[in-house]
């Protein structure tokens, strides 16, 4: 699944990590990578499997029966998450995003969920805690994710006709269930959810103003996401890439809107709102309008990798570090000291290529790392 991991060594810094200073740094310069960006947004995959097989994800001719998932063993613990976390926390991190696979079918997600929620920043606050799910199963768990402190939670849907989701998520799921679970959350009292449609031109692209029109006046977020080559599996093919100015232009000629401000500095998705108050949508743009000078994420796999991208080919490992004794500290300096090398900027070198060369390059899978 990962083309190659890159061992982190803690015996003086011989491994292809950078070496470790003697003491910890305080988070500052010493945390930004070679282009400046620092380090503060964290997503954390918590199971490689997934009870949808959408086509531009987990495709079932590649994830099939026989597909060899991680064993339970090779996962990282609750209590190694937490470990991790407060670790990447104390360095200047200030949002959790739990991903997967689908993340709803990690045995007692919310326990997990209770554990993150308890972490301090430095100044004393908690850290921005949220999940995104495929919502098949969220009505059974909405309340439980929300009394163990989860923030903020995103649903994934790219259409409202069922014979086009359906077609989508290839495991023949009905559209309803997820609207069902979408309601579950605001009954919940989750009151920041987002709704996200990956849209491919050609399959789904009809489903634009239907979903703009379902979630209107509904308190939902709805945001639109170019179609990405992300992992090597999904036949991504930049014909199927509808642009982000074509899908605003398409709603605003129903229904007029505006330009607002981000919502914080690094935020991914353009805002517009609807100008009669309607509400927001959003639309992310990795393909057509790359947002790689600002990216300050990170991506922790399944079993314990560091990705520094989206689009990466390769990991630097973290869980032998937890499991061969390292200290906190020296954990903490490894992680520093792999960010500060940080290049990553695959989405503007992408604009500069081929769609074949694209096509062509390794990158690890996004089932794997999260979204």
């Amino acid at each position: 699944m990962v083309d190659r991991v890159i061992p982190i060594r803690i015996d003086e810094g011989k491994g292809l990590a950078p070496a470790m200073p003697a003491t910890l740094m305080a988070p500052s310069s010493k945390s930004l990578d070679t282009r400046g960006r620092p380090l503060r947004d964290l997503r954390i995959s918590v199971t490689d499997r997934c009870n949808f097989r959408c086509t531009y994800c987990m495709p079932k001719e590649v994830f099939d029966q026989n597909y060899p998932y991680l064993s339970q063993d090779a996962l990282l613990s609750f209590e190694e998450i937490t470990r991790l976390t407060t670790i990447f926390t104390s360095l200047g991190i200030e949002k959790i995003r739990l991903t997967g696979g689908e993340p709803l079918l990690r045995k007692n997600i919310e326990t997990l969920v209770s554990m993150l929620a308890a972490i301090r920043k430095p100044d004393g606050t908690p850290l921005e805690l949220t999940l995104t799910t495929n919502g098949s199963i969220l009505r059974k768990k909405a309340l439980q994710l929300k009394q163990a402190g989860l923030h903020r939670i995103t649903i994934s849907l790219d259409g409202l006709s069922d014979a086009i989701f359906k077609r989508m998520n290839d495991v023949d799921f009905p559209v309803g269930d997820v609207l069902d679970g979408i309601t579950a959350a605001q009954e919940a009292g989750f009151e920041s959810i987002k709704v996200n449609m990956v849209v491919k031109k050609g399959t789904n692209d009809d489903e634009i103003i239907p979903m703009a029109k379902h979630f209107r006046h509904s308190g939902v977020t709805l945001r639109f996401i170019e179609f990405m080559d992300v992992g090597s599996s999904n036949g991504w093919d930049m014909s199927e890439v509808l642009p982000s100015k074509a899908v605003i232009e398409r709603i605003n000629a129903l229904y007029p809107l505006e330009p607002i401000e981000a919502n914080y500095a690094g935020e991914v998705a353009q805002r517009w709102r609807y100008r009669d108050g309607a509400g927001e949508v959003g639309v992310i743009s990795s393909v057509t309008q790359t947002f790689c000078h600002e990216c300050t994420r990170a991506r922790i796999s399944t079993d314990g990798q560091l990705y520094l991208c989206l689009f990466a080919s390769q990991g630097y490992d973290f869980k032998t570090m937890l499991r061969s004794g390292a200290s906190d500290l020296e954990i903490a300096n490894a992680i520093m000291g792999t960010w500060s090398q940080r290049t990553d900027h695959y989405s503007e070198i992408r604009g500069q290529a081929t769609a074949e060369a694209a096509r062509q390059s390794q990158k690890v899978e996004m089932s794997y790392i999260g979204g």
